[in-house]
């Protein structure tokens, strides 16, 4: 059973910073992708940021340059650094894992997501 729980959402002023925390338990982590997803009301799930299980990263480019995406594997955790947040960075943020050692394809696994809102 492959368990993901994020923590840290939460509201916060434009410009300020959150850190969302993402535990995984299970037979998972240390060999596979892990990622995060976000929805905003009436749009569709993207992919914010992604890391392989080498540590690779890659980001949504409008996030380039203000999130970092990390992950300690002696912890089985994933962490997502959000500085500079915007209005438009409100939405669900959903931890996900694949089932690959790379970022690729649909996750297999989500965690219940977190609530980031931002105000102007």
């Amino acid at each position: 059973q492959v368990q993901l729980v994020e923590s840290g959402g939460g509201l916060v002023q434009a410009g300020g910073a959150l850190r969302l925390s993402c535990a995984a338990s299970g037979s998972i982590f240390r060999d596979n992708a892990m990622g995060w997803y976000r929805q905003a009301p009436g749009k569709q799930r993207e992919l914010v940021a992604g890391i392989s299980s080498s540590g690779r990263t890659n980001y949504q480019d409008s996030v380039k340059g203000r999130f970092t995406i990390s992950r300690d594997n002696a912890k089985n955790t994933v962490y997502l650094q959000m500085n500079s947040l915007k209005p438009e960075d409100t939405a669900v943020y959903y931890c996900v894992a694949y089932q690959s050692w790379v970022v690729l394809g649909t996750p297999r696994y989500w965690g219940q997501g977190t609530q980031v809102t931002v105000s102007s």
